[in-house]
């Protein structure tokens, strides 16, 4: 199993960290909050814990949606 983890950056929105977490690791609102203050305080937060292949479509995903909103917000795997 691998951990997704989210990394901060100084450019990405707090907001658009939060709808990415809902968008596509499908978090409620508070959670994803939550998530969204550990990368802002940690600089980092863990998304959840995934088979490989989900986790890196997932990764794939976060990339995507990141570049076409012209933020750097990065997301890697850890095995768990």
């Amino acid at each position: 199993m691998y951990r997704v983890v989210l990394h901060n950056d100084h450019y990405t929105t707090m907001q658009f960290v939060v709808e990415v977490l809902i968008a596509i690791f499908h978090k409620a609102a508070a959670d994803a909050t939550r998530i969204m203050l550990d990368v802002h305080r940690k600089g980092r937060g863990t998304c959840g814990v995934f088979t490989y292949d989900i986790a890196m479509t997932k990764i794939d995903q976060v990339h995507q949606l990141a570049q076409k909103h012209e933020f750097p917000l990065k997301c890697s795997a850890e095995e768990a």
